[in-house]
């Protein structure tokens, strides 16, 4: 299973950025997708989570900020971001858990770059 992110870029403080993660390729289902991130010399921390039912949650430091939705039919997740600060600026991974043919896969994105300036 394939994940494809994008929507990363650079923004100032305060802005508003949305990300994107499609997931490609043979899968019986798809059950939780999420957010993380790392930032530079720290590392990958969970973001945003949520189950196939739209069941979400979310780290301490996005609460009320940032907000994970995900359209089933597309096999997409999305990761609105709101009020961005500087310490936001990290790479963003998304990833994927379900069911395969024979097994269980978790998968991973290839990242997208936040950039927030200050």
């Amino acid at each position: 299973v394939q994940l494809q992110a994008s929507g990363g870029g650079l923004v100032q403080a305060g802005g508003s950025l949305r990300l994107s993660c499609a997931a490609s390729g043979t899968f019986i289902s798809i059950n939780n997708m999420g957010w993380y991130r790392q930032a530079p010399g720290k590392q990958r921390e969970s973001v945003a989570g949520i189950s196939w039912y739209g069941s979400t949650n979310y780290g301490d430091s996005v609460k009320g900020r940032f907000t994970i939705s995900r359209d089933n039919a597309k096999n997409t997740v999305y990761l609105q971001m709101n009020s961005l600060k500087s310490e936001d600026t990290g790479v963003y991974y998304c990833n994927a858990d379900g069911q395969i043919p024979g097994r269980l896969f978790s998968s991973w994105g290839q990242g997208t770059l936040v950039t927030v300036s200050s």
